[in-house]
């Protein structure tokens, strides 16, 4: 598989997911946000936590502006795989690849520790290797975490079981505790945890180490 891993002025998480990434055993390449194109052949783009552009404006705002942008916009559209963490999340649905928006937390505070999650969906190659309901920990570094959509988004999301990860307990307001929802066709996955900051036991723990591992067996059979 070949990942493409995009660093924007601000990202702080770019060479954790692309190291995750490798050692799920991608192939990968660093795309500075400046860059009008995508490596030939990529099979997935990996958008990183952090602060692009010092997130003036909303979060992701000025990120999805980035020349950069309008391909990845069309990698998704073509049905290549996207996966946005934390920031990148932001910027996925700044791009209108993702519906809903990520507000500041209920608490005015900027949250940082180990969450629980639970796995609402398998139903996907990022949540295919662990189980339905399954509960794993993993790390969020957010200020403005707070997923909102409106009843009628909700319910799609619902429907369609595109609700990839909820927290639980919640920490931070989003409706129905929701922590990554996943694109129509299931190809592009918005998550505000950090499975990248879990994906080593020398960083405290591998549940995030599965999620990886899935999406690239999941590419390479796809």
């Amino acid at each position: 598989m070949k990942a493409a891993v995009i660093t924007f002025p601000g990202s702080n998480c770019d060479r954790d997911l692309a190291v995750a990434l490798d050692r799920a055993g991608a192939q990968v390449t660093r795309v500075w946000h400046k860059h009008d194109a995508l490596p030939d052949g990529t099979d997935l783009v990996a958008v990183p936590g952090g602060f692009s552009f010092g997130d003036y404006l909303r979060c992701g705002a000025i990120a999805a502006q980035s020349p950069i942008a309008g391909a990845l916009r069309k990698h998704a559209n073509r049905g290549g795989y996207v996966l946005g963490v934390c920031n990148g999340f932001q910027v996925l649905t700044e791009l209108g690849l993702l519906p809903g928006a990520l507000m500041r937390n209920t608490g005015l505070t900027f949250l940082c520790k180990p969450a629980v999650l639970n796995v609402v969906t398998t139903d996907s190659d990022f949540t295919a290797g662990y189980g339905k309901g399954q509960r794993i920990t993993i790390p969020v570094a957010h200020h403005d975490g707070n997923y909102q959509i409106m009843a009628e988004g909700l319910a799609r999301l619902q429907d369609g079981d595109r609700i990839a990860f909820t927290y639980a307990p919640g920490i931070n307001g989003s409706v129905g505790d929701i922590a990554g929802v996943l694109s129509e066709n299931r190809r592009v996955l918005g998550m505000m945890p950090h499975p990248e900051r879990a994906a080593d036991p020398a960083l405290g723990g591998t549940d995030g180490a599965a999620l990886f591992r899935s999406l690239v067996n999941g590419v390479v059979n796809a």
